[in-house]
């Protein structure tokens, strides 16, 4: 089968080539994938991996064969999967990683949600409840910004959009921000949570504008700069305020299936803003370091 995998000695760090066919394990199910969808950090850290290692996480399609326990999606289901090796024409997933996909629910559409969407439900989850509460959300353009500030909304949160030009805003309104502001100068009140996908300075701005009893979760490092704090600037009197680490893709069906029912119902819309054929992923690639994508790419496997 074909397959998209990680080629340290090529210029684009990846090729398409033959790879065998993988054999699902205990407790595994073997899919046909339709759609993948690409994170843009696995591709900012195409480095990172082994030569010859099937890349990719996101992926949705049909099930060719089923755990041999008898337990989850039969042949013939649709799902949506989570896991290592997605890019490729058929790729095993654990139950624990798979959502079944009904009829009515578009399998492209939801194919961009896994590796976004478990991050910014879990992260706003583990920030309590969110209702009348102020949340901000920096690098608000891309695919886990879209969907927190879609989540945040949908969980009764007045809800700040930050990012890094005014173009990269566009639609942002629309998918429930209720401020979209360029950089965090013009944020005026502070907030209760922040979800802080930048880091560098951006995430030094936003620990400062972090009401008393709130928390900062760093889920992302695009600027790929250092964060320096100033002196005591980490200290104050009063209700604590708390910076979090948070990345848990652990176990992931139960949010799967949590994700793909919020599209059903209208509620959620998957962050797509390119769409192409997997043949052509080194465009799509081009254009994600380009800033050129506002949201997730999504490759058609055909």
């Amino acid at each position: 089968m074909r397959a998209i995998v990680a080629a340290p000695d090529a210029v684009e760090g990846f090729r398409v080539m033959d790879v065998p066919e993988p054999e699902p394990g205990p407790g595994q199910v073997l899919i046909e994938v339709r759609h993948a969808a690409v994170n843009a950090g696995e591709i900012r850290h195409l480095d990172i991996w082994p030569a010859g290692r099937v890349l990719g996480h996101d992926a949705a399609g049909e099930v060719l064969r089923a755990a041999e326990s008898g337990s989850g999606p039969r042949a013939g289901d649709r799902v949506l999967a989570f896991g290592p090796g997605a890019w490729a024409q058929r790729a095993v997933f654990d139950l624990d990683s798979v959502a079944a996909v009904p009829p009515d629910v578009d399998l492209s559409e939801v194919a961009a949600l896994p590796m976004v969407g478990l991050t910014a439900l879990r992260t706003l989850r583990a920030s309590g409840p969110l209702s009348g509460r102020r949340v901000l959300i920096t690098g608000a353009s891309g695919g886990v910004g879209r969907v927190a500030v879609q989540l945040a909304r949908h969980g009764g949160a007045y809800v700040i959009a930050a990012v890094g030009s005014a173009a990269r805003g566009d639609g942002l309104a629309a998918l429930g921000a209720d401020e979209v502001v360029v950089g965090l100068a013009g944020v005026g009140d502070p907030v209760d949570v922040v979800l802080d996908t930048v880091g560098g300075a951006h995430l030094v701005a936003a620990w400062g504008l972090l009401a008393p009893g709130g928390v900062l979760h760093s889920i992302g490092w695009a600027s790929g700069d250092p964060a320096v704090f100033p002196v005591n600037s980490t200290y104050a009197p009063g209700a604590f305020r708390t910076l979090r680490s948070f990345g848990d893709a652990s176990a992931p069906a139960v949010d799967l299936a949590l994700l793909v029912d919020l599209v059903a119902q209208g509620v959620l819309r998957a962050p797509i803003g390119w769409r192409g054929s997997w043949r052509r992923l080194g465009v799509a690639i081009e254009a994600l370091r380009e800033r050129r994508v506002p949201g997730k790419v999504l490759l058609d496997l055909d």
